[in-house]
């Protein structure tokens, strides 16, 4: 019996029709093989240091002048690429960043890079020794190189250095976008308890707070304080990271979250990121990735540290003795130390699908009632006041009553295949989470905390009823109940990107 071989010309190619036959077969089978779709990823660091003489973040006012910069400031970002979907990283050394810079530099990113706002998850590392980055430190002035449609005007305008992290920021997307290359991705978790410790305790006898109401609960209660009970909550000992690498093996960057406040033991008058940078300096030396033509890049998130420091109060040891710098060397060497330690057990994927999914929701707003604003304005007039920060908060308290009745928040969920990362603009307990971690429908999950904005503690319910520093007036600016709405609608939207 006689074959015939039938063969297609196109143009000067001559194809024979089974082998055409099975690249179609191949084609609608396999996508994958017709597409042929590379990951890619890219990383930069942009310097945001300020001028010396502004004022520093993280303490009561008057804020302390800059006058020394032990190390440099930055915008860290990592730009993670699919081949049909970009996300976009970044933390910024500042302790709390107001969710209008978040959104000027976005549009500015969106309007020079085509990426989606969507697709950009920003955040505060929470470093107390950082320039502050609220409104009306410095008088704005239209100088620096953002269009005026890209100012945002509420509540207030940028000043002088927010305007210029913008930039620096959109400066920064831009060169990770330059830095793009084929990259294989992984992930993985590792535990460094002996740093993580609630700063809130539960007390044998009550304690009154500014407000002149009697606590259950106080906050940094002092070092083998008698009157200690036992924690209020739990930690989170786990830092999660995320790891990128050449298709040779190079390091492009590795992105961690681990949720411990700030570490400090900062000279007075100094700048610096803290932990967070010394940990990208430490492991990048344990990589032997120094020098590399594009540099590695590394990054530590904050995660869910509202109640979590690195002070164990049943003592004995002060760990305010320690000389300047000490205690956030340890720190940081001991969490680069694990996670280099899983970093060498990680199985890399080639390609993974990445995906993002975000809301806003409305909150209610804590303004103070009649009550609230009586007792206020008689605080202000007393010459002697009954405790040491009763001023501080009844002046805090009138200032909320300047507030709107409600905000809008947003909530943000990035998928990198079986990896889900959740973004919320408040500084979270570790307790919720743990919640989230649990209820998540990805394998491992982790949250950054302070993500496109920053709106002060975020108790829960729970620990509202507790009290304690972080459910006072002003510095938990919401309603009781919003952790649970927010852990409701991450949940969601989690299942959404997965």
């Amino acid at each position: 019996m006689k074959r015939t071989l039938i063969i297609l010309k196109f143009k000067d190619f001559y194809i024979p029709l089974r082998l055409l036959g099975c690249v179609l077969i191949l084609f609608f089978q396999f996508p994958a093989f017709a597409q042929q779709t590379v990951f890619r990823a890219g990383a930069s660091t942009a310097n945001i240091s300020p001028s010396l003489g502004e004022g520093i973040a993280g303490g009561w006012m008057p804020l302390p002048i800059a006058t020394h910069i032990h190390d440099e400031l930055h915008a860290r970002s990592l730009v993670l690429d699919d081949g049909k979907v970009r996300l976009v990283f970044m933390v910024i050394d500042n302790v709390e960043l107001p969710r209008e810079v978040f959104d000027a530099a976005k549009r500015l990113i969106t309007q020079e890079t085509s990426i989606p706002k969507e697709h950009i998850m920003m955040s505060s590392t929470h470093s107390h020794s950082t320039t502050w980055a609220g409104h009306e430190i410095n008088p704005p002035e239209p100088s620096l190189s953002i269009p005026a449609n890209l100012r945002v005007e509420y509540p207030k305008p940028l000043d002088n250095y927010q305007r210029f992290m913008v930039r620096r920021m959109a400066d920064g997307v831009r060169v990770a976008l330059n830095n793009l290359e084929p990259a294989r991705i992984g992930w993985g978790a590792g535990s460094v308890p002996q740093h993580v410790f609630n700063r809130r305790w539960k007390l044998k006898t009550p304690v009154n707070n500014p407000f002149g109401v009697s606590e259950k609960v106080q906050m940094n209660p002092g070092i083998a304080n008698p009157n200690l009970l036992e924690p209020a909550g739990p930690t989170d000992p786990q830092v999660s990271f995320l790891s990128v690498q050449s298709l040779k093996g190079k390091p492009i960057a590795i992105f961690a979250n681990y949720s411990l406040h700030y570490v400090g033991g900062v000279p007075k008058g100094h700048i610096s990121a803290d932990y967070f940078a010394v940990f990208a300096d430490r492991l990048q030396e344990l990589l032997k990735a120094d020098r590399q033509d594009i540099p590695f890049v590394g990054i530590m998130s904050n995660g869910t540290e509202g109640d979590t420091n690195n002070i164990d109060f049943r003592g004995p040891v002060n760990p305010y003795k320690a000389p300047a710098y000490a205690k956030m060397k340890i720190v940081a060497n001991d969490v680069a130390k694990e996670v280099f330690r899983v970093y060498q057990t990680i199985d890399y994927k080639n390609w993974v699908p990445l995906g993002a999914a975000q809301t806003e929701i409305t909150l209610d707003v804590r303004r103070p009632d009649v009550q609230a604003l009586a007792w206020a304005e008689k605080a202000m007039q007393k010459e002697k006041p009954d405790h040491s920060m009763e001023k501080v908060f009844a002046e805090r308290t009138i200032q909320m009553k300047e507030w709107p009745e409600k905000i809008d928040v947003i909530l943000q969920t990035f998928k990198v295949g079986d990896l889900g990362i959740a973004g919320i603009p408040f500084e979270v307990f570790a307790e919720t989470g743990l919640e989230v971690k649990a209820k998540s429908p990805f394998e491992k999950s982790f949250t950054i905390g302070l993500a496109n904005g920053g709106y002060g503690y975020l108790p829960t319910p729970e620990q509202h009823q507790m009290g304690g520093y972080e459910t006072w007036m002003s510095v938990n600016k919401v309603e009781k109940e919003a952790s649970r709405k927010i852990v409701t609608e991450i949940l969601k939207l989690f299942n959404q990107v997965k």
